[in-house]
């Protein structure tokens, strides 16, 4: 199950304002199927086609923490 935070919520409007567009389905495809993995800290992140994604895996639970442009 993906869960957004309040914060990766309020991103979509944050990034568009500065003409930069993403949707909930281009996130959740960068984490299932990214292209490039890795680990930041306490948080999981994934890349794919432009956009970097930073998460928390919670068991079944995959909390999205936030995104931006790469």
């Amino acid at each position: 199950m993906l869960y957004f935070t309040k914060y990766a919520e309020q991103k979509f409007d944050i990034l568009n304002k500065h003409k930069v567009f993403f949707t909930r389905e281009q996130i959740e495809d960068t984490i299932n199927t990214p292209d490039k993995a890795g680990k930041k800290n306490n948080h999981l992140t994934a890349e794919k086609e432009g956009v970097k994604v930073v998460y928390k895996k919670d068991g079944e639970i995959i909390k999205i923490i936030t995104f931006f442009p790469k």
